[in-house]
């Protein structure tokens, strides 16, 4: 194998694909990245570990076709610190040659006849705009749980129904809903599955600046367990997990007694500068009366500290307790100059919404319910 390829081109090629590559991988050679060169001038570079596949192709002046296998970190930092010339790359006996400018590397092929078979990818299934795909993933991923003991918790619940999608994802003390449109194949699409929540954030970041993703749910008769991401040269499949998602919608409040609306970014400062107080744990107390929410935290003989903040109320007035970071992390993906509160008592969940103006509708498709903390007194 031998070919030329630009710097950049091969530095962002490589990084891109062993992004997921396990530090320690259960089998040696899944700490590789295959490498195929084809003499119609693509080279094309694959990394897979049982979970999550990545393959990026990108074009190269390819003098002698072939594959070969090098350890996927290792070649991610020379690439990224070679110098910005073109860079060659030869195989020679055992080793892979890597020359730019005065820089030379030499590298061990690992066996390619011990790698996995890459998984095919299915035809797309329909296609959502890049920015929409990324800030849909990131305003539901916040919601899913980090932790292991409930692991079908750690995925986004993604539902289609024709042009319609809904992402979904909880942890118990908080969920995340968005609903938005795509352009399905079939306008008959019809697909549930849960996917990896820190997989789908990565897929997202990392392919949401293309104009435009297709995805790809796979044929249910082949069940394969697979879902895959495609955008530019650049393919990603992950594995589903399996189980059934609790049935959680039910949490939505059918009546609302209270609504609030407060500026975001006002609300924001103001729950981030009281909550340095909070001890770990411990909420900050939300007390809405007409025309203000007062916020605090602390209390007796700990460190206290408050603020107030302009805010509409409609309703009875409510004091209500959640935890700090549960609803910074809602109100900063809300992509919205109002924040809209809505209330039913203070032990039940509250539902957050953004809202263009302060007197305008709220947006309901993104939604995040919060559940309250009990508080002394």
């Amino acid at each position: 194998m031998k070919f030329r390829v630009e710097r950049d081109v091969l530095s962002e090629a490589v990084a891109w694909v062993v992004r997921g590559l396990s530090n320690r991988p259960p089998v040696p050679v899944l700490a590789g990245v295959l490498l195929t060169a084809d003499e119609e001038g693509t080279l094309t570079f694959s990394a897979y570990d049982y979970e999550v596949s990545a393959t990026v192709t990108v074009e190269a002046d390819v003098e002698e076709g072939g594959q070969v296998l090098v350890l996927g970190r290792l070649l991610a930092d020379i690439a990224r610190n070679l110098p910005g010339r073109p860079v060659e790359v030869a195989t020679e006996g055992a080793k892979v040659q890597i020359t730019c400018g005065s820089s030379r590397f030499s590298l061990i092929q690992m066996p390619v006849s011990d790698y996995p078979q890459l998984p095919s990818q299915a035809d797309p299934s329909g296609s959502i705009a890049g920015d929409t795909f990324t800030q849909a993933v990131h305003q539901v991923s916040i919601a899913a749980d980090r932790g292991d003991t409930l692991p079908i918790l750690t995925g986004v619940r993604v539902e289609i129904d024709g042009d319609k999608v809904s992402m979904l994802a909880t942890d118990r003390y908080r969920l995340a809903l968005r609903e938005l449109t795509w352009s399905p194949g079939s306008p008959d699409a019809s697909h549930v599955c849960l996917i990896p929540a820190r997989t789908l954030s990565e897929t997202a970041k990392s392919l949401g600046a293309a104009g435009s993703v297709d995805i790809a749910f796979g044929d249910a008769s082949r069940s394969d367990g697979l879902v895959g991401f495609e955008a530019g040269q650049r393919r990603t499949t992950t594995r589903l997990l399996d189980g059934e998602y609790p049935k959680v919608t039910s949490i939505f409040p059918t009546s609302v007694d209270t609504v609030a609306v407060v500026d975001t970014q006002a609300l924001v400062e103001a729950v981030r500068r009281v909550a340095l107080v909070a001890e770990r744990n411990t909420p900050v107390r939300l007390r809405f009366t007409d025309g203000q929410v007062a916020i605090e935290a602390g209390t007796g003989d700990d460190a206290q500290g408050s603020e107030a903040v302009e805010a509409t109320l409609t309703g009875p007035e409510i004091e209500i307790a959640f935890n700090p970071q549960f609803l910074l992390d809602g109100l900063g993906v809300l992509n919205a100059p109002f924040t809209r509160l809505a209330f039913t008592q203070a032990s039940r969940p509250a539902v957050i919404s953004g809202q263009a103006e302060a007197d305008g509708e709220s947006d309901e498709s993104y939604r995040y319910v919060l559940m309250p903390v009990r508080f002394a007194g």
